[in-house]
């Protein structure tokens, strides 16, 4: 039990004010926040199982810098999308979205923008050092999303506020931010 509470308050503190919760929040402001939650936690679910479980060896595969370059051009591409918008709604499925709709759309968002992340790198430290290693995995997700739904809950507040137009402008600017600090940090 102890691994549990210390992943979920270690991972609730580290989460605030990251990048995959701006995802959250700018997310919450296009799309149901059902659908946001439900994609945010099967996507924590699958990053920290993976941190827990195979998050040492991947490290060893994939060089941390080519990883971080990864990561920091997901988030041009959310930036670029922030602009573009988009029209999709719940039941839609086209070549856009390739699996489960709006759901599928948050999941993989999600997914890129934790790959790398500071909160799937204390998970994997969690699990090398805690007994539980179930323990560690349910309670970083949880911890996670504990976060996630205050963000989510924040772009519900901001979208009834905000002209979407603006939202997009300001999550995009915030985008190409993480992106560029990501990227340079690889080589710095």
């Amino acid at each position: 039990m102890s691994s549990f509470l210390l992943a979920t308050v270690l991972i609730f503190v580290a989460e605030l004010g990251d990048k995959s919760q701006l995802v959250a929040l700018w997310f919450a402001t296009r799309y149901r926040w059902w659908v946001v939650l439900a994609g945010v936690t099967a996507a924590t679910l699958l990053t920290h199982l993976a941190s827990v479980g195979i998050g040492l060896a991947v490290e060893q595969v994939v060089p941390g810098d080519v990883l971080m370059v990864i990561v920091g051009l997901s988030f041009f591409v959310f930036a670029w999308w922030s602009l573009r918008g988009d029209t999709l709604d719940e039941g839609d499925l086209d070549w856009r979205v390739p699996f489960f709709g709006t759901f599928g759309v948050v999941f993989v968002a999600f997914f890129i923008s934790e790959l790398g992340d500071k909160t799937q790198l204390a998970t994997v430290s969690l699990a090398g050092r805690e007994p539980s290693a179930l323990g560690v995995w349910l309670g970083s997700t949880l911890g996670m999303v504990l976060a996630d739904a205050l963000a989510i809950f924040v772009g519900l507040k901001m979208g009834e506020r905000l002209p979407q137009r603006r939202i997009g402008q300001g999550a995009a600017i915030l985008f190409v931010v993480f992106g560029a600090i990501t990227i340079g940090s690889v080589f710095v």
